[in-house]
């Protein structure tokens, strides 16, 4: 089995990408952010996931993470967070009568899970964890983070973005998420 894209050291920090199927827009409404931010909130209360660096862009996810407790792995909190977070958007997206997009985008995740036993798939399958053994492969993956919204076009300072941890970084006050920083 190839040890790429493991997590093998619950010790160490890791870069990891969270993809909606198709890259479809789903973060563009605060309801399906609320429940990812909820999720992640649960488990850094519940099962040790320590955050170190975060963005959720409209289709997208990238963490820097880490771990607490050695005992719960963090390839079993993040599956946790995929399934908490796959079944509960799609009860909402199923339960809001405003979205537009409701029936081409249930169509979109029911055809991806077409050949397998569920009958949505949410997210992309992995999260290609990346292992952030040294402060300069580290360094590298938290700017990378902030700067997404910058290369998107979204905001001009990675700070001005609300849905990342650069605010935590540069000391602005309005926070989303409990970070550790680095």
């Amino acid at each position: 089995m190839s040890k790429k894209y493991k997590f093998l050291d619950q010790s160490q920090c890791y870069f990891v990408t969270l993809s909606v199927v198709k890259w479809i827009d789903i973060f563009t409404r605060k309801e399906y952010i609320d429940i990812v931010i909820d999720s992640l909130k649960f488990c850094q209360q519940n099962k040790g996931l320590v955050i170190h660096s975060y963005v959720i862009m409209t289709n997208h996810i990238h963490l820097v993470i880490s771990s607490k407790d050695m005992e719960v792995e963090l390839e079993y909190i993040l599956r946790d967070i995929k399934k908490y977070t796959s079944a509960n958007i799609l009860k909402a997206i199923k339960d809001n009568p405003f979205e537009s997009r409701k029936n081409w985008m249930l169509w979109l995740f029911e055809t991806e899970a077409s050949h397998k036993k569920q009958k949505y798939q949410f997210w992309q399958h992995g999260n290609h964890p990346i292992e952030l053994s040294n402060s300069s492969l580290l360094n590298q993956k938290i700017e990378y983070i902030h700067q997404n919204p910058v290369r998107n076009g979204i905001v001009n300072e990675p700070d001005e973005y609300l849905l990342s941890s650069a605010r935590h970084y540069s000391g602005k006050k309005y926070k989303i998420l409990d970070v550790e920083l680095i």
